[in-house]
This record gives C-alpha cells, structure tokens and sequence, in this order.
C-alpha cells in the first residue's frame, strides 16, 4: 500500500512539494462523504501531514430532505466522513456552510435560470464554497493546504514561477474543467491526492481499507435538486409561478404556448408539449417577451461567442490573439479555436468548426494538451 500511497500523492501534486520544499505539516481534508475525498483524507494523512477532516454542511430541510441518498452532503454523508475519519485516525468536523452556499450558488443559480441562462452550480460551489469560503476558513485557522478529493493535478513551472492545473489521470473522471476559476494562491495551497489516480484505484483503496463508502454510488444530479426537476425546485424556493408564453418560431410565426420559460434550455426537442411538423428545439429564450424561440438543429450550430470573468491560469492575459483547445460543456471533448482578448478578463472565442448548443451561463475552459490555460463563464453567443 505504501507504493501506491506515495504515487497518488505524487500524481495528484507532483511538483507541490519539491516547489514549497518539501511540503507543509497542516491540511483541511474537505470530506463529502464519498469515495473520492474520503482517499483523498486517506492518502494525504498517510505522507506525513496533520490531518484534520471537514465535512461542509450545505443544505438544510428547507431546501432538500438532509438524508435523501441522491444528494451529497447529506446527513448521511456527514456520518460516512466521520467514521472513514475515525478508521484513519484523524479529527473531523463539520462547517456550517449553509448560508454561503444558498447566497453564493442557489440563490445565483435561481436568479441566472430566471433570466434565461443556465448556470452550472458545481462551478459555483468550487468557486465560491470550497475554494473562497473553506479556503480563507483554512489560513484562519493557520492550515498550510486545503485537500479534496478532485480528479485533476497541479504542477509547478520553474520557468514561469507559475502553479498550472492539468487535468486528472482518469479521462473519464477529470474535473479539471469545474477547476477552472482557481487563482495562484489557491493552487499553491490545495493539493488533490486521486489526481493521479483511475477511480477504479481510488476504490480499490476504500476496499482495501474497509472504508463504508467504498461501494457507494456518486451523486450524478445538482446536490440541491437531486431529482433533476430544476423548474420544479425553482418554484418551490421562489414561491413564484412562471407564466406560460408563446412558443416561437425563428421566423416569428407563433407555434403554440410553453408553460413556463425556466422550464426549458438550449438545444432542447423533447418535452415541448407541440404538435411540429418536423423536430424543432429551444434556440433561444427571449425573458423580457416570455418567449421561447424554436428552429432546426442546424441553427443550433455557431463559432463565435464571447466569455467573461475569465480567470488565466498558464499565463499572464495574452496581448493577442492565441491558439487554444476549446471546451463548452464538461462531457465535451475540446476543439480547437481563436481567443482574442478584449480585456484582461473578457474574451472572445471563435471556433474553428461549428459547435452546437453554446449556451449563456455554462463555462468555456481553454487547456493546452493537458493544461488548463484559463476558462470563464459565456456571456455572449454570436
């Protein structure tokens, strides 16, 4: 076990140590209550640092059932992290988040779906709950890093004096593209210990050591709306009903009423409610006219689109144009494109071929093979 200890530290931070030379004695091991942190606490306690586990209480009964099975940071999962914690020999904790997390990531998420965009909640919760409020939570309490159980890696380049992030060993599990917001500091103090890991390694190691969660099922849904009903829950927290408005066709012609404009995304054909004569999907949500504009899927096809709140990562804002791989959604492979810089934090991007369903409020990660060169939020779609 002990090979296989020092190679997933090593894969996940492989430069971390010998760049800050030989590593700091205090970390926060951020504790879900899955498989993946709870190795991750495993692993970092076994190189040598002193470890304490922390388990982030998000929700509460307002928002969703505390122990439904399909969410995470459940009561549940809070019970999973202490006694993987017990069994390693590490103290455990738990932050009371839930204020954060509801201003930071629900109430932003309701307020984007409200104005026809789709965010993407994880996004927001790295941002602004693990690595903002757990982060700053850490240097009070004098802790050298922050560790969590992310499928991604970071390295120190001597030559640039800059900490770069790349991508996890498992390509079906790299979070890399979630990652994306993470500045200098915070690469500097956060380390991911199944980085350099396959998932089947990672729970080959729970097996191994008998931990609760080895077998446990991800959370595959928005933690806060684990039934994937998204209109629904907005509802339910708003208090509000959304009207019904016209179902449109790009040409004007009025194809019948939607029953709600939160109730539908870009690039959506199924569950329209209408009677076409041929498939059509959501090209756009028009929020001041209540209007959802349908067309073909050829018209969900474009190249350019702008992005902002852009965070580099690889380098310093470019003066020109670059040449970058391109991605728009997490489960998209990259391709590549144009950047052009318009500010040191807005960019526009310009694919080489058509890409489908660019929608407002999802993020748009640059990398360079491996390498995250810097991602933002799409503002703008041409």
């Amino acid at each position: 076990m002990a090979e296989r200890v020092d190679a997933a530290v090593g894969g996940g931070s492989e430069n971390v140590c010998a760049a800050v030379g030989g590593g700091a004695e205090r970390v926060l091991a951020a504790m879900s209550g899955g498989v993946d942190s709870s190795v991750a606490a495993y692993l970092i306690k076994e190189a040598g640092y002193e470890t304490t586990g922390i388990t982030m209480k998000l929700n509460d009964n307002r928002i969703v059932q505390p122990d439904d099975e399909r969410s995470c940071c459940s009561l549940n999962d809070v019970q999973d992290a202490e006694s993987v914690a017990r069994m390693i020999g590490i103290r455990h904790y738990v932050f009371n988040f839930t204020d954060a997390f509801e201003k930071e990531v629900i109430e932003r998420f309701v307020r984007l779906y409200e104005n026809g965009l789709t965010p993407n909640p994880c996004i927001d919760c790295n941002r602004y709950i693990k690595f903002r409020k757990l982060f700053r939570r850490a240097q009070e309490l004098e802790q050298d890093y922050i560790v969590t159980g992310h499928y991604a890696q970071i390295r120190f380049d001597r030559g640039s004096g800059r900490w770069l992030l790349t991508k996890g060993a498992d390509p079906k599990k790299d979070q890399s593209y979630v990652l994306f917001s993470l500045t200098q500091e915070q690469l500097a103090h956060t380390m991911f210990p199944v980085g350099g890991l396959t998932k089947t390694e990672t729970r080959a190691i729970a097996e191994e050591m008998g931990f609760v969660v080895a077998g446990k099922r991800e959370s595959q849904d928005i933690c806060f709306v684990p039934d994937g009903d998204y209109a629904a829950f907005i509802s339910r927290y708003t208090g509000r009903e959304y009207p019904e408005g016209d179902f449109v066709y790009k040409d004007g012609t009025v194809l019948g009423r939607h029953k709600g404009i939160i109730r539908y995304t870009i690039g959506q054909r199924k569950g329209l409610g209408l009677a076409l004569p041929h498939p059509m999907y959501v090209m756009e949500k028009d929020t001041e006219a209540n209007q959802v504009i349908l067309g073909e899927n050829e018209d969900l096809f474009t190249t350019g689109f702008e992005a902002e709140e852009f965070n580099w990562i690889a380098c310093e804002p470019p003066k020109g144009d670059i040449r970058a791989e391109a991605k728009v959604r997490y489960s998209q492979k990259e391709n590549p494109a144009t950047v052009i810089p318009l500010s040191e934090d807005r960019v526009r991007i310009v694919f080489d071929q058509p890409q489908r369903a660019i929608t407002r409020g999802q993020a748009v990660v640059l990398y360079d093979g491996d390498y995250v060169v810097g991602g933002g939020t799409i503002a703008k779609t041409e």
